[in-house]
């Protein structure tokens, strides 16, 4: 059996909440894309890591049906637990840095897949929001506290694969920060604690809380 570690990503301010994140460190051990799939379909987190070179942070990423080029809490998670100062994805070099209590990563918006970024009037509303039918990958958010830059979201794939509602989604973070421009404190979810900054060029750095679960 391989082994991994599961880490929970973008916790709450108490520890909770999160994102679960599979990490398999010794990623020689399923060297085959189609196998790391199947292993990532098996796990069934929304985020799956294998590690290919520990020391420069080398990083292949999956979801359970897919193959990612970069995503926002696998590589939060992933930077936490290997303490490297970047990571080296299919899509570019992600800077990362620890910051007392949270890991900050250092993305491009245009490396995040395509998301619909949908604006409600309240944080009850989007509180309220059932569980869309399949279609588009829909980030609903709502201002808490607009002076403040307060956010509240929940985001839902769309796409019937074993993720109905995802709990932290770090890449529609990034792009929300990069059409809004400005640093955010989101939660998401049932509790789940984002934090944001544009940076210069472009870029955008995006932080929370890691535990290791098991």
């Amino acid at each position: 059996m391989t082994s991994y570690d599961v880490l929970r990503v973008f916790c709450g301010p108490r520890g909770g909440c999160g994102n679960e994140l599979g990490v398999v460190r010794e990623g020689s051990e399923l060297p085959d894309p189609a196998d790391r799939q199947e292993f990532a379909a098996k796990l069934g987190f929304s985020g799956t890591v294998f590690v290919d070179d520990p020391e420069r942070g080398v990083i292949d990423l999956y979801t359970p049906t897919s193959r990612l080029p970069f995503a926002g809490h696998p590589c939060v998670g992933t930077a936490w637990l290997l303490d490297v100062p970047e990571l080296v994805t299919p899509a570019g070099v992600v800077g990362a840095r620890l910051d007392g209590e949270f890991t900050w990563i250092e993305a491009r918006p245009e490396w995040a897949p395509p998301r619909t970024l949908r604006q409600y009037g309240s944080a009850a509303e989007v509180d309220a929001l059932e569980v869309p039918p399949p279609g588009d990958w829909i980030y609903a958010w709502a201002w808490e506290d607009e002076a403040a830059g307060r956010v509240r979201a929940r985001a839902f794939p769309g796409r019937g694969d074993l993720v109905a509602e995802d709990e932290a989604t770090g890449a529609a973070a990034l792009l929300l920060t990069a059409r809004l421009g400005r640093a955010l404190n989101i939660v998401q979810g049932t509790g789940s604690q984002i934090l944001t900054a544009p940076q210069p060029g472009g870029w955008v750095e995006v932080g929370g809380r890691v535990v290791l679960e098991r």
